[in-house]
């Protein structure tokens, strides 16, 4: 028996339940790996209410983490029994004790980068590599905008634009979000409780607006978003954290200077073992070099995933959280 988190009808926090169960032996393909710990993300808040659609319910929660490998399949040669491993790309079920899925879904973990790191940066860190290094290569010397910049995400993404020569102008929502994120190697931030986001931005680039927006709120900032874009630039909109941007009007697009806009996934980036390897193993040189400093600020027991995923969704926490079983 292990524990782990579930939920069994979609709502609130309190459709979270610390449950035992038994975890599956692992198919030919597949690893049963031990956590260590465990990331915490904004997409296990979709699944849980319902945004995202899990396969069935009850349904397990998370999908990130870091640990041993406790038992392999028949057809596993990638890696062995007591190997340090981590996962960002699912299946769902990393809040648990004891977690089954794909070998091909493992990446190596090197000595010199521990469990909680591992587990703090994986999702986050790689959603950065794909944004800044794929979705858009971003180049020394362009500006960027990026929302939430002191939070998971962005307290990494900030580290890297600097590491790139990046200008990145950070949205944040308080005085002291806005401090961590210039600490981290934002060019300034505006506070969108109290600033106009749009003309904060004519202001920071002399009227010359951004090559790239990352905007992870989705529904309330879509058109603020759009209106600080240079001609042909582009939107990256990666999250919704208040609600599915939805009714796109292409024609605004051309109005606002034949812009473009993405909507990325991870999956669609780490489609492939090489590739999830490959991307991880430039996020793991970026940490080794001290480049890319791993900001764990929260740690919660994984029995009270609940109470962080409420730090999380009101916007309290900054940086990572990693929940420990």
């Amino acid at each position: 028996m292990a524990k782990r988190i579930q939920f069994s009808a979609h709502g609130g926090p309190e459709v979270l339940e610390y449950r035992d169960y038994t975890p599956a032996n692992p198919g030919p393909h597949e690893v049963r790996v031990r956590n260590h710990a465990i990331g915490l993300n904004f997409i296990d808040i979709y699944f849980r209410r319902g945004l995202y659609k899990p396969a069935s319910l009850p349904s397990g929660l998370g999908t990130e983490g870091a640990g041993e490998v406790e038992a392999v399949g028949s057809e596993v040669s990638s890696v062995r029994v007591g190997d340090r491993v981590a996962y960002a790309t699912g299946p769902l079920g990393a809040c648990s004790e004891l977690h089954v899925l794909p070998a091909a879904n493992l990446v190596r973990l090197p000595s010199g980068i521990s469990f909680e790191q591992a587990a703090a940066v994986m999702l986050k860190g790689l959603t950065a590599q794909y944004l800044l290094r794929q979705t858009y290569d971003v180049k020394a010397g362009e500006t960027i905008l990026f929302y939430a910049a002191a939070g998971g995400v962005g307290s990494i993404a900030c580290q890297w634009a600097r590491a790139l020569g990046a200008r990145l102008i950070g949205v944040v929502s308080s005085e002291a979000k806005a401090e961590r994120a210039l600490q981290l190697g934002a060019s300034a931030c505006i506070n969108r409780r109290r600033e106009d986001i749009g003309q904060r931005v004519l202001e920071l680039t002399d009227g010359n607006k951004c090559a790239v927006v990352y905007d992870s709120v989705g529904q309330a900032t879509w058109e603020t978003s759009l209106d600080c874009l240079q001609a042909r630039g582009l939107l990256v909109s990666f999250g919704n954290s208040s609600g599915a941007v939805t009714g796109v009007n292409l024609g605004i697009l051309a109005q606002k200077g034949s812009l473009y806009v993405t909507r990325p996934t991870l999956a669609s980036y780490a489609d492939t073992h090489a590739h999830l390897q490959a991307m991880a193993d430039e996020l793991f040189a970026m940490i080794s070099s001290g480049r890319i400093n791993v900001d764990i600020s929260q740690r919660y027991a994984l029995k009270d995933t609940a109470q962080a995923q409420i730090a999380l969704a009101a916007g309290e926490t900054v940086g990572s959280t990693v929940l420990l079983p």
